[in-house]
């Protein structure tokens, strides 16, 4: 046998090495997808402050709303994992979602939530949060978020209103997003109030006093305004000696007494 004979033959060899390989995974991906899912395991990760505003019961019910059967018992093939992660991914609640399976023929569901970041309250009598993202959550029946509350003259949520270049709801999620961004702010206010005229008026945890800061302008500037007066004045006079603390005015801070 020459050397040109034994290089084919190891050639083909080789070829039908990969080929039994390939039909040896295409066998047992069949096989497996012949099998029964066993069962499922739905992971939650939690918000910071430990809770959870969806529930394993709350996933498992949507998936048989969505698919008419439940999941576990029906052969893997039937299951189309992408189905599964875009109808969890569609709840308000849910920010991301991932399905598997394992080598037990078992469904894993891994949730990432949507943190709460603003609970609206307006005149029309709708109530929902916001959340980082600025995506509309309805309230949960679980938990009830211990989040800033905006109430007042606010306008009806629409998908797109960040990427409007003027909007009263998107002047009210980046005033929340600066308070919530300054260490002072957020530790000193708990309410936000729109009045008819778009003033933003807010309510601080310590204290009755009300702090107007005006039009959404300037916000900033009123801020330093806000901290200096705190700083300086609060220290001598005591927080229940004013009644309003007002912002709007340039270079002032105009307080009323009690």
């Amino acid at each position: 046998m020459n050397r040109d004979t034994q290089k084919l033959l190891k050639r083909l060899l080789i070829i039908a090495s990969l080929f039994a390989i390939a039909a040896l995974i295409v066998w047992t991906v069949q096989k497996k997808e012949q099998k029964k899912a066993r069962d499922m395991i739905v992971n939650i990760e939690r918000l910071d402050n430990g809770h959870t505003l969806i529930s394993e019961v709350d996933v498992k019910e949507k998936l048989l709303k969505s698919f008419a059967v439940s999941l576990v018992g029906l052969p893997l093939s039937a299951i189309d994992m992408e189905r599964v992660e875009e109808v969890l991914e569609d709840d308000p609640f849910v920010f991301s979602a991932e399905a598997y399976v394992d080598a037990q023929n078992v469904i894993f569901i891994n949730l990432k939530q949507r943190e709460p970041l603003l609970r609206v309250i307006d005149d029309n009598g709708l109530n929902y949060y916001l959340d980082k993202e600025g995506k509309k959550m309805p309230l949960s029946k679980h938990f009830t978020a211990n989040v800033m509350v905006a109430n007042g003259n606010i306008p009806p949520h629409v998908d797109n209103f960040l990427k409007r270049r003027k909007h009263a709801l998107r002047d009210l999620f980046e005033l929340t997003n600066q308070i919530l961004n300054d260490d002072f702010l957020q530790a000193m206010v708990e309410q936000i109030y729109v009045t008819e005229k778009g003033d933003y008026i807010l309510t601080p945890i310590l204290g009755s006093q009300k702090i107007i800061l005006g039009p959404y302008e300037n916000i900033e500037d009123k801020f330093f305004r806000l901290k200096a007066f705190y700083a300086e004045a609060v220290p001598y006079t005591g927080w229940k000696r004013y009644k309003t603390i007002n912002l709007k005015f340039k270079n002032q801070v105009v307080c009323k007494k009690r």
